[in-house]
């Protein structure tokens, strides 16, 4: 397939399920294949990860919430300075804004804001936002859990996944902080959703909500002038006849724009869903086997050729090669990382 451009792996997981913490790998440009380099457990539970080229940030997915933060330009995992709180319950997600990272709280409801110093390193929270709200199932939508934030392609924009009141928040971006202004526009999602991630189309134009509650896939228009985001379709990311339960973790969107993939917790898969030319319309093409169990998070390689799976509960990270014509996966090796929840890329 000839060399991806692909360099560096980064796989977070959970200590207090006997992970490794944060393990750093090699990806074979060739093969795709990741082999382990490095190791880290100075931050616990580090759930999830973002990364620039020089640093790799982890949130800390504890009662109290912390984000860290490592040099990555040696071959080792450097501190850079201890681990700092977010002024929230059990963060789950975090992104990188323009000077600044920005921290989902699951076990809060909120989310936060925390400038970034000259080399990287977070400072402590600027500024933090905690919602309202409800769902129907009484056992996760008693209050709100924030599950993803993230700022739009265009810059504009923060946009907050709320999966205890079935909506996404949309914040236009605070001039002082660099995070989510106090005030919000909320799309609300069919009561029961349960909405978890959201990942924008390469156009701009359109987003995708996976729910976990409900296995679907909520299309929705995004107007970047206007910061309004208007669903248009839902699509189960299921074959007909699946009983739950399943419980969809993730989702990725083709370079191209022609094509979604979820993976699938209890169903243990992922699903391949065509996109037709005006990106609203999308269709269940097939789910695959993730090649474990519970796949808690689903990367897709900067060359867009590959496919990688965090099996959370098999502890493993599957890689599949992504057939050009179809977008169907084929697994092609795996890696066992204890407890692993997330891979990025560098």
């Amino acid at each position: 397939m000839g060399d991806t451009g692909v360099g560096r792996a980064f796989i977070g997981s959970f200590t207090s399920a006997g992970g490794r913490g944060i393990v750093a790998a090699s990806v074979d440009p060739g093969t795709g294949a990741l082999t382990a380099t490095a190791a880290t457990r100075a931050v616990a539970d580090p759930s999830y990860l973002a990364a620039t080229d020089s640093v790799l940030y982890a949130v800390s997915e504890t009662a109290d919430g912390a984000v860290a933060a490592f040099d990555i330009t040696g071959g080792a995992l450097r501190p850079l300075g201890e681990p700092v709180l977010v002024g929230g319950h059990s963060p789950t997600h975090l992104a990188l804004a323009p000077g600044r990272l920005l921290t989902a709280h699951y076990g809060s409801g909120s989310v936060s804001v925390l400038p970034l110093g000259p080399d990287g390193s977070p400072g402590p929270v600027a500024s933090v936002v905690r919602y309202e709200g409800r769902g129907p199932d009484p056992d996760r939508q008693t209050r709100p859990h924030a599950h993803q934030v993230r700022p739009d392609p265009s810059g504009r924009w923060i946009l907050a996944v709320d999966l205890g009141s079935d909506a996404v928040r949309v914040h236009a971006l605070d001039a002082v902080t660099g995070g989510p202004a106090a005030g919000h526009r909320t799309t609300a999602l069919p009561p029961g959703t349960g909405p978890r991630h959201l990942a924008f189309h390469p156009g701009g134009r359109h987003a995708y909500v996976l729910g976990e509650l409900e296995p679907t896939l909520t299309v929705c228009r995004w107007d970047d002038r206007s910061g309004i985001l208007e669903p248009v379709a839902a699509n189960r990311v299921l074959p007909d006849g699946v009983a739950k339960p399943a419980y969809p973790s993730a989702v990725v969107v083709a370079p191209d724009g022609r094509r979604v993939w979820a993976a699938i917790r209890g169903h243990d898969s992922i699903a391949v869903l065509d996109l037709d030319e005006t990106s609203e319309k999308a269709e269940l093409v097939t789910t695959v086997p993730c090649g474990g169990h519970w796949p808690r998070d689903l990367a897709l390689d900067p060359s867009g050729r590959r496919l990688y799976a965090a099996n959370e509960r098999s502890g493993d990270v599957t890689w599949f090669h992504v057939e050009e014509a179809t977008g169907i996966p084929h697994p092609a090796g795996s890696l066992p990382v204890p407890a692993a929840s997330c891979v990025v890329f560098t």
